[in-house]
């Protein structure tokens, strides 16, 4: 074979491997570290069967690092993500500073836009634009033992008070046997103790601000809010709970230490899954009120979306389309069962007999999602809306920052008092700067 032949097939072949290669997209996702998304990660496989020209790359990150992460990411313009998971906050935040891409359109054919639970779809939408799909929805809920609570001789009711929580958890609580009679969420930060709390204020009648954006923790709503808190807490909560978020707080549950948890309906799944010693011990009932006529329940989606940096959205929109079409229940279903689906975000889920059947979680999970009101989270009139956070910019610094002065003062380190004086100062100071 002559020299000018053999360079001339090596040139051909080094033309087809570079088509190939060209022809491979990898895209990288930012996730959270919960339980569902280390699920959808697992089942990748499915994706790369039916998309082997795209290839996935993970970055898997504790909630509050998330957070900080890609809002700096997405700020800047850096374009270090194709798919971002973030929450209900963030969406209209950043779409309407065009840093979110639309999913109205180039989306799969079996995505079934329509088919998203309109509460949870409309916390998505801006202008009529879908910019974040729903990977599961959620409120918040009480799970608690049944054997406990009977053992304690009281019968937990469908919608509870924050009296009668409080009771139980004292009367479940075993400090010898390591049982303790509430476990709530404690760690410092926007969307750990302070969408507990910002959810827990409003049934006691508290809000963020007036209406005119003055900061209100010397309000008497929150003192009593942070007083009840903290007092149930240190009769029946765990040790060290300042430092207790959410899978803190699931591992307690699922390892028979808590009688009573108060968090995200996602997670009726776990504590009711194969990896929870009491699993066949677990009811569930509304979040707590205090009969003014709002429960502490918040209203969440961990959704997916593609920041506007991204180059690879052709591929970014099929894997979203993948992991939050309606197939996507079918896989987990098909692997897991039924009552691992991730939950409230689509009707066609709470209409199929299946999950309803597998799961004794269902209806609970949607009262709870159709209860809470984003539009009008306090009792008193508000100048903004969101159930666990306030719909502005300047809230996730400033909601970190005095979530760090409830969790000190759960750590003994001041007095609830002090903890309130410092939010409304600090409260009252970034607002000003910002300019309301």
């Amino acid at each position: 074979m002559s020299i000018k032949k053999t360079l001339l097939m090596s040139a051909v072949s080094m033309g087809l491997t570079a088509g190939i290669a060209a022809a491979e997209t990898t895209i990288t996702i930012a996730t959270v570290n919960n339980g569902d998304m280390i699920r959808m990660q697992g089942l990748t496989a499915d994706f790369n069967e039916k998309h082997p020209d795209i290839k996935v790359e993970w970055v898997t990150l504790e909630e509050n690092v998330l957070r900080q992460n890609l809002t700096t990411d997405i700020s800047t313009g850096g374009g270090a993500y194709d798919v971002m998971t973030i929450g209900t906050y963030e969406v209209p935040i950043w779409a309407n500073n065009k840093w979110l891409v639309s999913l109205n359109e180039g989306m799969a054919a079996d995505f079934n836009k329509e088919d998203l639970l309109p509460a949870i779809a409309g916390g998505l939408t801006v202008d009529g634009e879908l910019y974040a799909s729903p990977f599961y929805g959620e409120s918040s809920m009480v799970m608690y033992r049944t054997d406990l609570m009977e053992k304690a001789g009281l019968e937990m009711p469908d919608a509870p008070t924050w009296t009668f929580i409080r009771e139980a958890a004292a009367a479940m609580t075993d400090r010898e046997n390591d049982i303790n009679g509430i476990c709530v969420r404690g760690k410092a930060g926007w969307g750990e103790n302070m969408a507990f709390l910002t959810a827990m204020s409003n049934s006691f009648g508290a809000r963020w601000f007036d209406e005119e954006w003055n900061a209100q923790f010397d309000s008497p709503e929150w003192a009593a809010t942070i007083d009840f808190y903290l007092g149930m807490l240190n009769e029946s909560g765990p040790a060290g709970a300042a430092d207790n978020g959410f899978n803190e707080n699931l591992a307690l549950f699922q390892q028979g230490k808590c009688g009573m948890w108060i968090d995200a309906t996602v997670a009726a799944s776990f504590v009711t899954g194969a990896d929870s010693t009491v699993a066949d011990k677990v009811g569930f009932a509304l979040a707590p009120d205090n009969g003014l006529g709002k429960r502490g329940n918040w209203l969440w989606a961990w959704s997916l979306a593609i920041p506007s940096s991204s180059q690879k959205q052709e591929a970014a929109k099929a894997f979203i389309s993948w992991a939050t079409g309606p197939a996507y229940a079918t896989l987990v279903a098909g692997n897991e069962g039924w009552a691992n689906v991730p939950p409230g975000t689509r009707t066609s889920l709470y209409e199929n007999a299946d999950y309803l059947a597998a799961a004794p979680f269902a209806q609970m999970t949607l009262d709870s999602i159709l209860s809470a009101d984003p539009t009008n989270p306090s009792i008193q009139p508000v100048p903004y809306t969101g159930v666990q956070f306030v719909a502005i910019p300047e809230f996730a610094g400033i909601a970190t920052q005095t979530g760090q002065q409830f969790s000190d003062a759960l750590a003994g380190n001041q007095t609830a008092a002090q903890a309130l004086a410092n939010a409304q100062e600090l409260t009252t100071e970034e607002m000003e700067a910002a300019g309301y």
